[in-house]
C-alpha cells in the first residue's frame, strides 16, 4: 500500500510541474509535441491537435517535449522555427522554465491548506491567533539512532501518554516533566506507554532505562519531543495559514539545501540526511498510518523539496537550463546548440547517477 500511494503522490507532483511547462508553452504559441504520463516504454498513446498524449509503463512521473527546447537545425531554422522554444523571447522562455516550480509551490500551497482544513498537527505556541489546538499530545518528533529509546522500539510521531518508575507515575506529561523525571531516575528502569498511528487507542507499553553515558553526563533516553495538537481551521483561515507555512518551509529548505551544498566543498558534507524513493516509501506509509493531515504535509513537502532542486543552476534542470539563458542574454547572442546539449545529457546522466546511489545507499539501510 506504501508503494502504491507514494507512486501516486510521485506522478502527481511530477505531472504537475510538468502541466506548468505545457500551459505556459501552449499559451505562448510554442508546439509542445508530447505529453508523457509515466516514463517509457509506452503503453498507448492518443493525438489531440499537434500534441500526442501519452501513458507509459513506469509510473514515477511524466514529461513534456517542448519543439526547440534542445536547439537544433530543424527547430532553429526550419518551416517551424517560428513556433520553436528556442525562438522565442528570453522572458517567455523564462516563465516557461519557471512555471513548473511555480506550480509545485502552488500544489504545496493548496495541501498544507488542505491538511488545515482536516485538522494539521502544530507546535503548541505556533497556532494562529484565535484558534485552540485540539488532541494536544507529547509526541517523539525524532529518535536517536542506537539510543535506549530506539532500543525500546519507538519512533517519530508515538504518543507519549504514561511514564512510570513502576511505583510513581507521572501525572503531568509534558517536555519538562519528562525530562526531569529522567534526570532523577539514572539509569534506573522506566515503564512508558505510547499511542502510534491509529493501529490502536490502548498504549503501548515499553521498558527504558535512561543512560548518562559517562558519569558525569545528565542522564537521557535519545529523544527529542514536542506538545503537539491538531489546528483545524476554516476555508479562508486555512489559505492565509498555509500560504504563510508554504513560504517558511521553502525559506528553511533552501537554506538547508544550501548549507548541504556549501558544507559539502568544505569537506563537511554528508549524505546521511539524503532519502532516495525508497526511503521515501517508508516515510509515506508513516504518514498514511497517521492519518490524511500527515499525508497532505509530507506530499506539500516533497513538492518544495521538486520546486527547490530544479532550481539548482545544474545542467539537464530548470535552473541550468534558465542559467543558459542567462548568460545568452548577457552575451547578446545564443550558446553552441552542440555545447548546451551535450551539457545537459551529461547533467542528466550524473543525476541518474547520483539516485542510483542513494537508492543504494536506502536499500542498504533496511538491512
Amino acid at each position: 500500500m506504501s508503494i502504491f500511494i507514494f507512486f501516486i503522490i510521485l506522478l502527481v507532483l511530477v505531472l504537475v510541474h510538468e502541466f506548468g511547462h505545457f500551459f505556459t508553452a501552449k499559451s505562448f504559441g510554442i508546439r509542445v509535441d508530447e505529453f508523457g504520463f509515466g516514463f517509457p516504454p509506452k503503453l498507448f498513446s492518443f493525438k489531440r491537435g499537434e500534441t500526442e498524449y501519452s501513458f507509459n509503463l513506469l509510473p514515477i512521473g511524466g514529461f513534456v517535449k517542448i519543439f526547440g527546447e534542445n536547439p537544433d537545425q530543424e527547430n532553429t531554422y526550419g518551416s517551424d522555427s517560428a513556433r520553436s522554444f528556442v525562438n522565442k523571447a528570453k522572458y517567455k522562455q523564462a516563465i516557461v522554465l519557471l512555471a513548473g516550480v511555480f506550480m509545485n509551490l502552488l500544489l504545496a500551497w493548496v495541501l498544507f491548506s488542505f491538511g488545515f482544513m482536516s485538522g494539521l498537527p502544530t507546535s503548541v505556541g505556533s497556532e494562529p491567533p484565535g484558534y485552540t489546538l485540539e488532541d494536544v499530545n507529547l509526541v517523539v518528533v525524532s529518535v536517536v539512532e542506537s539510543s535506549p529509546a530506539a532500543t525500546a522500539g519507538l519512533k517519530s510521531g508515538d504518543k507519549i501518554v504514561y511514564v512510570s518508575d513502576g511505583e510513581e507515575g507521572l501525572e503531568k506529561i509534558n517536555p519538562e516533566t519528562i525530562k526531569s523525571f529522567i534526570v532523577s531516575h539514572p539509569n534506573q528502569e522506566l515503564e512508558i506507554g505510547y499511542i502510534r498511528g491509529k493501529i490502536t487507542e490502548d498504549p503501548i507499553f515499553t521498558k527504558i532505562t535512561p543512560s548518562t553515558g559517562s558519569s558525569n553526563s545528565t542522564p537521557t533516553i535519545g529523544i527529542s519531543m514536542d506538545q503537539i495538537g491538531v489546528a483545524k481551521l476554516p476555508i479562508l483561515t486555512a489559505f492565509k495559514e498555509g500560504l504563510s507555512l508554504t513560504w517558511y518551509v521553502t525559506k528553511s529548505t533552501a537554506v538547508g539545501l544550501f548549507r548541504l551544498i556549501i558544507d559539502s566543498f568544505r569537506g563537511r558534507g554528508s549524505l546521511d540526511a539524503v532519502t532516495g524513493p525508497v526511503g521515501l516509501v517508508g516515510i509515506v506509509g508513516d504518514a498514511y498510518q497517521f492519518g490524511l493531515a500527515y499525508l497532505f504535509s509530507f506530499a506539500a513537502l516533497i513538492s518544495i523539496n521538486l520546486a527547490i532542486i530544479n532550481l539548482f543552476p545544474f545542467p539537464a534542470l530548470d535552473g541550468g537550463r534558465l542559467l543558459f539563458l542567462l548568460i545568452e542574454k548577457i552575451k547578446g547572442s545564443a550558446l553552441n546548440p552542440k555545447f548546451t546539449n551535450m551539457a545537459n545529457t551529461v547533467g542528466f546522466g550524473i543525476l541518474i547517477i547520483l539516485m542510483l546511489f542513494i537508492t543504494y545507499r536506502d536499500v542498504v539501510k533496511l538491512f
